[in-house]
């Protein structure tokens, strides 16, 4: 939680008026990105988003070559904290969580982290497991399974790390079956690849090695029970999926009105990364929905969409922009109903 943060009752400045719903928020601190979200809960359940904030930290530049969090790559990341600080200061958030991921997960010294998110920003950080960030991950997505489907395969492609879900109907809402994070993510396998060029023996050589790295999870989904690509669709998560999905739809820039819930054929979208592939550095970084800041990432995450694909290839994808930073909400007001 934010510390030395008062809380205020009733409404602004009243602190004797009616009691206020929870105002929570949620700190998603990946691989890659810094992302806050605060939201009100509403009086007839569910939430209402009033603030967020995201900055591209790279918190885990580096670390799959040294095993360490760089002394940059922290101070890029205590300075985002310190601003999410603020705005769930000023929010007066009644419930607050802050879960660090795959990077800190995998860094020797995620101690010193958080340490100094604590003591500099404020800011109780917590580390949280694999089996947690993907059940996190599954609450946030499992609304936009498809009502004509059985089930879906959510994927949430990260800087460090990428969460596959398998979700099934059975009486009632959607549950998982099989979850399984897979230590690889676009950070790292950009830093893999970054001296070498990327045409298409490259990228498919990239797409053959992310094949390898994830079978072995659809070995272990078959070896629970059959799943059938024409009874479940592909749900994608993240940076990769979402921008993927707006340059498909050929937007010129990313708008997540367009993006959130949108359905796409997986084909055109595997027809968009030949594009990407096709084009230099430079042109990547010039497409509207791409930019500078994640023109490098791209091609690795997808890399990482494309060997799911091969592996689960469900003839449909439904994109979300949403995901972990939702399913934190939803269990955080659960905990504050209860």
């Amino acid at each position: 939680m934010v510390r030395n943060s008062r809380h205020r009752r009733g409404r602004a400045g009243h602190p004797h008026g009616p009691a206020r719903t929870p105002v929570l928020a949620v700190l998603d601190l990946g691989s890659n990105n810094c992302r806050l979200l605060i939201a009100r809960a509403s009086p007839g359940g569910g939430f209402r988003v009033v603030d967020s904030f995201s900055r591209i930290v790279r918190l885990g530049e580096g670390v799959a070559r040294t095993g360490k969090l760089s002394e940059e790559a922290i101070d890029r990341t205590i300075g985002a904290l310190a601003i999410c600080a603020e705005h769930i200061r000023a929010s007066g958030a009644t419930h607050v969580r802050a879960i660090a991921t795959a990077a800190a997960r995998g860094a020797a010294n995620s101690g010193m982290l958080v340490a100094r998110a604590k003591s500099e920003a404020g800011i109780a950080l917590e580390i949280v497991t694999a089996e947690e960030e993907a059940r996190l991950a599954a609450i946030g997505c499992a609304p936009l399974i498809g009502r004509a489907y059985a089930g879906a395969l959510v994927f949430d492609i990260g800087g460090g790390s990428t969460e596959i879900i398998w979700m099934r109907r059975g009486e009632g809402e959607a549950r998982i079956v099989r979850s399984a994070s897979v230590p690889v993510g676009v950070v790292g396998l950009a830093e893999e690849s970054a001296q070498a060029p990327m045409d298409s023996a490259a990228f498919d050589a990239m797409r053959a090695r992310m094949i390898a790295r994830f079978s072995h999870v659809r070995e272990e989904m078959d070896s629970i029970a059959p799943f059938g690509r024409e009874a479940h669709h592909l749900l994608g998560t993240s940076g990769t999926v979402t921008t993927l999905a707006a340059v498909a739809l050929d937007l010129p820039r990313y708008s997540r009105s367009r993006v959130d819930a949108s359905w796409h054929d997986s084909a055109k979208i595997l027809a968009t990364i030949d594009r990407l592939i096709a084009l230099a550095p430079a042109g990547r970084a010039a497409i509207g929905p791409v930019g500078a800041d994640r023109a490098d990432l791209m091609l690795p995450g997808c890399a990482i969409f494309a060997a799911i694909h091969a592996l689960w290839p469900c003839a449909q994808l439904r994109v979300a922009d949403r995901g972990l930073r939702e399913g934190m909400l939803q269990d955080l007001l659960a905990r504050a109903r209860a």
